[in-house]
This record gives C-alpha cells, structure tokens and sequence, in this order.
C-alpha cells in the first residue's frame, strides 16, 4: 500500500507542455468522476485510479505508452511509478489539471 505514495522518478511531462501532444498521446485522468466534472480534457480518458491500479490489464496495453494526469501530479506520480514496476510504460504529467491553461478544456 505505502509503495504506491512513492514519487515517480522515471519519464515526466509538465501539465504546460500537454496541449502540443494531446492529438498523439494516450491521456489518462485518474481523478474520480465528480472531479473531472468540474472539468477536464476533451481527449482525456477517465478511469479512477483505484480501477486502473486494481486491474490495469483491463485498461492498459503493454505495447502502448500511456500519459496519467490527476489533479495536481500526487497521484499520478505514485500510480506511474506503481503501474511502471508492472511493465506499463507510462508517463507522469506533473502539475495536473490544476496547472491546465490551455484551450482543450470540457
């Protein structure tokens, strides 16, 4: 359980640089539902990252690269580095959905 708290030290993108990516990436928001109503990114999927961590074969590709956003990069960063041990080949977006200016917002 404490592993998945630990920081990602791999592979990191900051919230600023996404909108550039958005339209070749796989974005994963690991919020829950009530918080992506308040808003989020148009292309972004939303599994809750209790879901995903649970049984992330049902969710995830091994031979895909996946980028996974929260809301301010905590969570992201401790289910990157979880879902990394596990062979997943992910990507932390630091900063999250806080720090989101761009125009790709619903």
């Amino acid at each position: 359980m404490f592993s998945l708290f630990q920081r990602n030290d791999g592979n990191s993108v900051h919230m600023s640089e996404i909108d550039n990516m958005l339209n070749e990436i796989n974005l994963i928001d690991i919020r829950e539902p009530f918080e992506c109503a308040r808003g989020c990114i148009k292309t972004a999927k939303n599994i809750p990252m209790t879901q995903l961590l649970a049984d992330p074969e049902k969710y995830l590709d091994k031979s895909k690269k996946y980028y996974i956003m929260c809301q301010s990069g905590g969570r992201s960063s401790g289910a990157t580095s979880t879902l990394s041990r596990a062979g997943y080949e992910v990507v932390n977006v630091r900063g999250g959905m806080e720090r989101y200016t761009g125009n790709n917002r619903k």
